[in-house]
């Protein structure tokens, strides 16, 4: 190793030290036990010299024992090397101020950024006084002065007493600052650890981090305590300077004193590893040679896993373990929810029953979401039994869930029921029920309620602007939508996103503002997407506007030239118009670019179990007499309703009949015949498809409610409609 950057010259001759162990080197040895086999290279020296920890923290880390040192990931192995050599302001981010580096200095710049910190703050665990601006409460502050005055080695139990009550970091500066001017700090490893962990469970965690290289200045050694805060506060604070580069030296500084074979350690790697740096098989990798796991070990994986979409590697790792607890459980069934497979999430949940397993609120809130995501009302309806018959309390948690679940199931009172029964409601209740009546048609009645959250004294976030926004364009309220972004902006200080904006384009769309909404997309301050223009674009279909809609849909394709959307509006609106050799070309258009049509896809529940049907697809069990159905459906409509077949839509060359029968296949119409010959004639019908309604199908759909007397419920990707009696909730329009 070169000399260090501590050295202003020629390299010092060898100490005695030195010359004993380069004397030991050159002796012959018996063969080390051969190491665990792992991916990538051993760390055989890494420079603490260079981190910018200074001299005692360097010595401190070369008189370690390094013979049993440990391995990491082969690309971890250059990130460390770099994070241990490079002399760069993330390497030394772990250094305190020139004035502090003793340890008692009059003056430490973390302090002084506690103390100008005016972020809102979070009440201490009864001791501080939540409105004294950061002070210590008479309590903690009574406390603080007695330490002060105790015997140098017996006030550090105390003081780490004091430390696990503070939970403010205004008020953990104070105590910092006492234990820097008295000079305990730099004595006490076991304070360093209380001030860390304090500070990571604060408000302001990155303020943990110079705390290590002052405990590394003052010739101290890290404990397996120290490093699992340490590294929480990095995952705490991703956007600090340099924090992805400290945490790797962090996880080379355990390496070098053998502290990853601690189970909190290596589980704290694991974690950084899998969240910090999204370096998922990494994480993998310290799993499989790690001394010890245990089932947090597997879960922190799994629910990053889940958390990337990596769905299959997680359910592998939920596959392995040993014991799995609840916790592995709701990460596996949130996971599906996540990735869009809540039918899988359904069956997980069944399998975890069937072990015996007794779910937890996050499990039971990932089924409601599941459920919700199909449609699955009556597992619904037992997950709401389950929290009765056990006497649950319903959480503001449980409660929105259960209102989320009622409301996109098709049972807007259910889930207003359960709104209006809870207790406590924070804003995300009062959007949830807001949002719910709203996709329901029932736009006046949301528009009330968000009337009532603001008389509640609820301030309402951008989230709920978007849920009322959204009721003004399924009530048309134009007038109300535009005072309400308005007051978003003036009133309450949000600015606009493109969500927003997006639902002010659908208002005016709708209601044949088409200029205007237009005009919205030019002006604001970020680009258009795919749902900006998707909503001017349905109301170029409404309105027939053929002419905006082939402007449409030159600016939409460039962000999605691979999807079918833009393209199948258009054309639609072509065949609307009498255009149907432009129709025509749009199919050829898309067959030259390999565009393919999103195949529809509708799923419905029956007795508990979701069947689902996709466009074309003949393979359910039942798919005879469900075809059966289906041609008494069509005679009965033709005969008593008149129904002609809307072939308008159907891109395919091919002779009437033909189209008449692609028409009869489409995945809702199949999921209608089901449920007519598996329910009994009272019961109202509930389908959830995947894309926007066909005319055909909604046509077809307002004739069967009429001739079979049945409530359907059908949830597509924009709303609700409820048909009864040959009528549709949507007016028409959706």
């Amino acid at each position: 190793m070169s000399s260090s950057s501590f050295s202003s010259s020629a390299a010092p001759s060898p100490t005695p030290s030195e010359r004993e162990r380069a004397a030991d080197a050159a002796a012959p040895r018996s063969p080390t036990p051969p190491m665990p086999p792992l991916v990538g290279a051993f760390i055989e020296s890494l420079s603490f010299r260079g981190c910018g920890f200074g001299r005692a923290a360097a010595s401190a880390f070369e008189k370690e024992d390094l013979r049993a040192r440990a391995a990491l990931p082969r690309r971890l192995r250059a990130a460390v090397h770099a994070a241990m050599r490079a002399r760069d302001p993330a390497a030394g981010a772990f250094a305190l101020d020139d004035r502090d580096r003793d340890g008692d200095g009059d003056g430490n710049p973390w302090f002084d950024a506690a103390a100008h910190d005016d972020a809102p703050e979070s009440p201490l665990v009864a001791f501080v006084n939540p409105r004294s601006g950061g002070r210590l409460g008479p309590v903690l502050k009574t406390r603080l002065q007695e330490l002060i005055g105790e015997d140098q080695m017996a006030g550090v139990a105390g003081y780490v007493e004091l430390l696990a009550r503070c939970g403010e970091a205004r008020a953990i500066a104070r105590i910092q600052a006492a234990l820097v001017t008295s000079g305990r700090l730099r004595r006490s490893a076991e304070l360093h650890d209380a001030l860390i962990r304090a500070l990571s469970r604060s408000a302001r965690p990155h303020l943990a981090h110079p705390l290590y290289g002052h405990l590394l200045r003052a010739g101290l050694l890290p404990t397996p305590h120290t490093l699992p805060s340490l590294l929480k506060s990095f995952a705490l604070s991703p956007a600090a300077p340099g924090v992805a580069a400290l945490a790797l030296a962090v996880h080379a500084h355990a390496v070098k004193l053998g502290l990853e074979r601690f189970l909190l350690v290596s589980n704290a790697l694991i974690r950084i590893h899998a969240g910090l740096h999204g370096r998922l098989d990494d994480g993998l990798l310290l799993l499989r040679t790690a001394a010890a796991v245990d089932a947090a070990s597997f879960n922190t994986l799994i629910t990053a896993y889940a958390r990337a979409g990596r769905v299959a590697d997680a359910r592998k790792l939920f596959d392995e373990m040993p014991a799995r607890s609840a916790v592995s459980w709701s990460a596996m069934v949130n996971g599906y929810v996540q990735s869009g497979d809540g039918r899988e999430a359904l069956e997980m949940f069944a399998q975890m029953q069937a072990e015996g397993v007794c779910p937890d609120d996050t499990v039971l809130v990932g089924v409601l979401a599941a459920c919700a995501q199909h449609g699955a009302l009556e597992q619904g309806k037992w997950v709401h039994g389950y929290l009765k018959a056990h006497g649950t309390r319903i959480t503001v948690f449980l409660g929105t869930a259960l209102a989320d679940m009622y409301a996109k199931c098709g049972e807007v009172q259910l889930a207003m029921d359960v709104f209006e029964a809870m207790k406590d409601r924070n804003v995300l209740a009062w959007t949830t029920m807001i949002k719910g009546l709203a996709i329901h048609g029932r736009g006046s009645e949301a528009l009330t309620l968000f009337s009532q959250m603001e008389s509640s004294g609820v301030r309402p976030d951008d989230i709920a602007f978007i849920g009322a926004l959204c009721a003004c364009t399924h009530a048309g309220l134009v007038d109300k939508g535009r005072e309400l972004f308005d007051s978003m902006v003036r009133k309450y200080g949000i600015k606009p996103k493109i969500e927003h904006y997006g639902c002010m384009v659908d208002l005016l769309a709708r209601n044949g503002l088409l200029g205007e909404a237009k005009e919205i997309i030019e002006k604001m301050p970020m680009k258009p997407d795919a749902l900006i223009w998707g909503a001017l674009m349905a109301g170029c279909r409404f309105h027939k506007n053929v002419e905006l809609a082939e402007y449409i849909v030159k600016h939409w394709i460039l962000l999605e030239p691979d999807k079918s959307g833009a393209y199948v509006l258009l054309a639609n609106i072509y065949a609307a118009s009498g255009r149907h050799n432009s129709a025509r070309e749009i199919r050829h258009l898309m067959r030259e670019k390999g565009v393919d049509k999103t195949p529809g896809c509708s799923t419905v529940e029956i007795r508990g179990i979701i069947h689902q049907f996709i466009v074309g697809d003949l393979s359910h069990p039942r798919i005879k007499d469900i075809l059966t159905k289906w041609h008494e459906i069509d005679s009965r409509i033709r005969l008593e309703e008149g129904y002609v077949p809307d072939k308008k839509e159907v891109l395919l060359d091919i002779e009437e009949e033909e189209k008449d029968d692609a028409l009869s296949r489409h995945s809702e119409k199949l999921a209608i015949a089901f449920a007519l010959i598996s329910t009994s004639d009272n019961m109202p019908i509930r389908i959830v498809k995947n894309l926007r309604v066909c005319h055909d199908c909604h046509h077809v759909t307002k004739l069967i409610s009429k001739v079979y007397g049945r409530e359907i419920i059908v949830r597509d990707r924009t709303r609700f409609h409820l048909f009864k009696d040959g009528s549709c909730s949507c007016k028409d329009y959706w």
